[in-house]
C-alpha cells in the first residue's frame, strides 16, 4: 500500500434513500396543530354561545317584567283617572239633581196653586232629557223590596197587609249613573206589626 492509501480514511457515502432519522411530515403537524386549534376555538365558541342564550333569556325575563309592570301600571292609571273623573261628574250632577228637585217642587207648588206651570214643565223636560243623555236614571223605589245598596230608609210604619221592608213612600228620587248609586232613594219601609 503506499502512503497515500493508508492515510485515506475510507469513507461510505449513502444514499439518501438508506437514511435512519425518520421523515417529519410538516403538512400532517400542521393539519393536527390546526384540528387541536379548531376544537379549542370551537369549544370557546359553544361556550361564548351558551353565555349569550343566558344573557337573552335574561334581557328576555327583564323585558317581560318590565312590559307587566307598565301594562300594570297603565291600567292602574286608567283606572285612577276614571275613578277621578266618575267622581267629579258624580258631585256636579248631586248638585245638578238638587236644582232639578227645586224646580219639581216648584212646579207642584204652581200646580197645586192653580198657576201655569208651562215654562217649568218645558225646563224641567229639558233637565230630564239631559239626565238621560248623561246615563243618569231614576232608581225605582215606590213597591219595591228595600235594598240598602239603593235605598235609604229614614221612617218605618207598620202595616200587616205588607211584606216587611216594602217601601211605602218615596221621600226623595234615587239616582243611578252608569250601574253606580250617585243618590240613593231617601224612602219610608213597612214592617209588620209586633203584636200580630
Amino acid at each position: 500500500m503506499s502512503k497515500k492509501e493508508e492515510n485515506d480514511i475510507p469513507i461510505e457515502i449513502k444514499s439518501e434513500e438508506s437514511k435512519s432519522t425518520p421523515e417529519i411530515d410538516e403538512e400532517k403537524i400542521e393539519e393536527e396543530i390546526e384540528e387541536i386549534e379548531t376544537e379549542d376555538i370551537v369549544e370557546k365558541l359553544k361556550e361564548q354561545l351558551e353565555a349569550e342564550k343566558n344573557k337573552v333569556l335574561e334581557y328576555e325575563n327583564k323585558l317581560k317584567h318590565t312590559l307587566a309592570d307598565f301594562q300594570n301600571l297603565e291600567r292602574k292609571t286608567k283606572s285612577n283617572i276614571e275613578y277621578g273623573v266618575n267622581t267629579k261628574i258624580d258631585q256636579f250632577m248631586l248638585d245638578f239633581l238638587q236644582i232639578y228637585d227645586d224646580f219639581v217642587r216648584a212646579k207642584e207648588v204652581f200646580s197645586n196653586n192653580d198657576v201655569s206651570t208651562e215654562g217649568l214643565d218645558s225646563i224641567v223636560r229639558n233637565m230630564e232629557s239631559l239626565l238621560t243623555k248623561y246615563h243618569v236614571l231614576p232608581i225605582d223605589a215606590l213597591g219595591e223590596i228595600f235594598d240598602p245598596k239603593l235605598h235609604e230608609a229614614i221612617s218605618v210604619i207598620e202595616d200587616p197587609s205588607l211584606d216587611d221592608d216594602t217601601i211605602t213612600k218615596e221621600i226623595r228620587k234615587g239616582y243611578i249613573s252608569h250601574n253606580r248609586v250617585i243618590r240613593p232613594a231617601l224612602v219610608e219601609i213597612s214592617k209588620k206589626s209586633k203584636s200580630g
